[in-house]
């Protein structure tokens, strides 16, 4: 490589990854917790659940139920599962009758408790399993602005995949196998930036492509359907099947009784292994009353095979059907494959694991590549004023990453303590609690006590998360274990493995010191 093109890829190399160092550091630690968003949910609420994407729920009483307290004559229904957790959410569009009282009109959407129909708002479903996972896209930050700096982060990221992999293409294997922890300090930082960059590396490339997909995708798609839809995304959206076909309400009541969980019954007995996934119903309790039962096959069978059967229920008749096995579209794959392959769902606890190990990694690369950076601006040549400025702006970058390893190990105590705790209350538990240990290290100006304080107070916090819920609600893991709640007893052993993994991390640093450059 000529130094042209290597100082072109170096550059830009460190550029990109210096601009977005804080925020994709956020972005993969609270991505890395994401991938147990539903265990977090239920051992915050103490609940455990069958493993499984499928809805349990008895429609039938779950109907009679939500129609005493909302009417649900004229309405159209869709009860979805969007996590492996006890509750389902339930949208509800206002009554399509223009006869009924104006409080029917208005739409609905709220989670549902599969045992005891209790509804809960947003608000109140609220955990720090949801927090965790939206803070990994920065839903937090007001609409849009949260969404596309996640997706432009993702976008610069993928830039620096690619200029890291041809800065170091030459020497892509030998530089693999090169880790000289006694040498100065700047070739610490570089090899563990360039080892565990090449260990992570199709882990990041993923996560970079899909991650700005799915962010950043309406600028892609806009312009499109400017043009070719004469900006009308309805026409998309039916065009992407995102959109059901609709079937007019005719304002006359259906006469027959008609049973939604022998539908579900029905539909499931079409395919082996079938799971409900979605229900939708289109006015409700008019004689054009229609119901979709949608699934698909679990992903160790196929891993995209979406299916579903639309039901006319005045004469029982199913007027339309897709096999998941035989008429999966090439729309269906592509629409499925980036979720899957972006939230790690289809492999079980070993894929979620290895996925949170390698964006732990991805974090520890960043932090070396900011590192390399600041030792690389340490020259004896440089001006005092210039020293102090770039570690300074080190030291921010450190106090606002590291920091956010034990307030979340905190933030998951206050959860069980406090339980239920509002959105707005864990926001000031998180949020609050990170500022001020950032404003904290900030203030004390020692990165190598900022880097071993937030380890050491994070594995202890870590040791006390199993020992809180022991205490609070007596289901000490080896209890949960013994009754089967996989999730529970998964988050307790989970903390009490990484706080042990950190601690023995902490008590072996040695701080290096640097040699003359």
């Amino acid at each position: 490589m000529n130094n042209r093109h290597y100082n072109i890829y170096f550059h830009t190399h460190t550029v990109s990854g210096i601009v977005i160092s804080v925020v994709l550091f956020v972005i993969f630690f609270a991505g890395s917790f994401s991938f147990f968003r539903d265990e977090i949910i239920n051992w915050e609420r103490s609940e455990s659940t069958a493993i499984t994407r499928e809805i349990q729920l008895d429609y039938n009483n779950a109907l009679d139920n939500l129609d005493k307290k909302y009417i649900l004559h004229g309405r159209n229904i869709t009860i979805s599962k969007p996590n492996i957790e006890k509750r389902v959410a339930v949208y509800m569009e206002g009554t399509r009758d223009t006869l009924a009282p104006e409080k029917q009109k208005d739409g609905q959407f709220f989670y549902l408790d599969t045992e005891s129909f209790k509804s809960y708002t947003y608000e109140e479903s609220y955990s720090l399993g949801e927090l965790l996972y939206r803070l990994h896209f920065f839903a937090q930050i007001p609409y849009p602005v949260g969404y596309y700096l996640s997706g432009f982060t993702a976008l610069f990221f993928l830039f620096a995949i690619v200029t890291g992999v041809l800065l170091h293409w030459n020497k892509i294997v030998s530089n693999f196998y090169m880790f000289r922890p006694k040498e100065k300090l700047k070739t610490l930082w570089t090899d563990a930036h360039t080892a565990l960059g090449m260990i992570g590396l199709p882990f990041q490339f993923v996560y970079a492509v899909t991650g700005a997909f799915f962010m950043i995708k309406l600028l892609i798609v806009a312009p499109a359907v400017m043009a070719l839809y004469d900006g009308d995304e309805s026409k998309l959206y039916k065009e992407l099947e995102y959109n059901d076909v609709d079937h007019p309400f005719e304002y006359k009541k259906l006469a027959n009784p008609f049973s939604i969980n022998d539908l579900v019954a029905k539909t499931k007995s079409n395919w082996k292994d079938f799971e409900i996934t979605r229900v939708i119903i289109q006015n409700y309790g008019d004689v054009n009353m229609h119901v979709t039962v949608e699934g698909e096959l679990p992903s160790h069978t196929k891993f995209t095979a979406i299916g579903k059967v639309i039901y006319r229920i005045a004469d029982g008749k199913e007027i339309a059907k897709k096999n998941p096995i035989t008429q999966t579209s090439y729309l269906d794959v592509v629409k499925n494959v980036l979720y899957r392959i972006h939230f790690g769902d289809y492999g079980g606890y070993a894929l979620k694991i290895i996925s949170f190990v390698l964006g732990i990694i991805s974090c520890f690369v960043i932090i070396s590549g900011v590192m390399i950076w600041l030792v690389a601006r340490q020259k004896n040549n440089l001006p005092e004023k210039k020293k102090r400025f770039n570690a300074a702006v080190v030291r921010i970058y450190l106090a606002i990453c590291l920091s956010m390893y034990p307030i979340t190990a905190l933030a998951f105590i206050g959860s069980k303590i406090f339980y239920p705790l509002s959105q707005s209350d864990l926001f000031k538990i998180y949020f609050g609690g990170w500022l001020l240990l950032t404003v904290f290290f900030i203030l004390k100006k020692n990165d190598a006590f900022t880097n071993k304080f937030c380890l050491i107070s994070g594995s202890i916090l870590g040791f006390l998360i199993p020992i809180t819920n022991g205490i609070i609600t007596g289901n000490w893991f080896w209890n949960s274990f013994m009754r089967n709640e996989i999730q529970i007893f998964f988050i307790d052993v989970f903390w009490i493995v990484l706080a042990s993994i950190t601690l023995y991390i902490a008590y072996n640093l040695k701080p290096v010191q640097p040699k003359a450059v």
